[in-house]
């Protein structure tokens, strides 16, 4: 994943993108207010990953329930601050670098992919909630069939759902 680093947009700008994904919850952006009254229940470290484009360190991360970054359960993956359902456990795997990876996110629209230089060196695409603009890791074309991709995210910008447990409303309020 990198070291955290600086990059030219802290929140990526969602525009010309469906509001409801294909998949029926609504990608809407979130206010901001909502994004940092949500942040507040973050750790330091959860909310310097989804809103700075932090890391956590390779083996260690956990998400906001407490799921290890290593979790076997089944279940789906949703983002910490906006609760938009990313990933599930079917397309996870093990891919040995210590963060959860994932071949492909539930819907395609819930992620947005952007180009990140912020390693001059080493040019990446982050990966970002649609909903709240969170940075969730990146993604690199090194995953296995049937897409070939490894969709590297932070724990500490997940919130894991055991499979049975509802999901989160597909149209969400703001209060």
């Amino acid at each position: 994943m990198g070291a955290a680093a600086s990059k030219t947009t802290p929140m990526a700008q969602v525009t010309d993108r469906p509001k409801v994904s294909s998949s029926g919850y609504d990608i809407t952006r979130m206010p901001a207010a909502v994004i940092q009254e949500r942040a507040k229940a973050l750790t330091p470290l959860q909310r310097n990953v989804a809103l700075n484009s932090g890391t956590e360190v390779a083996f260690t991360g956990v998400t906001v329930d407490g799921s290890p970054h290593d979790n076997k359960r089944r279940g789906v993956y949703v983002g910490s601050i906006s609760d938009l359902p990313l990933f599930s456990s079917d397309h996870k795997f093990d891919s040995g670098t210590g963060w959860p990876s994932f071949y492909q996110p539930i819907d395609p629209l819930h992620v947005i992919e952007e180009r990140d230089t912020s390693i001059p060196f080493m040019p990446r695409v982050e990966v970002l909630d649609a909903r709240s603009g969170a940075h969730l890791g990146h993604v690199f074309n090194d995953g296995p069939p049937p897409t070939r991709k490894r969709y590297c995210m932070n724990a500490a910008a997940l919130r894991f759902i055991p499979e049975g447990e509802p999901l989160p409303d597909k149209q969400p309020t703001y209060e």
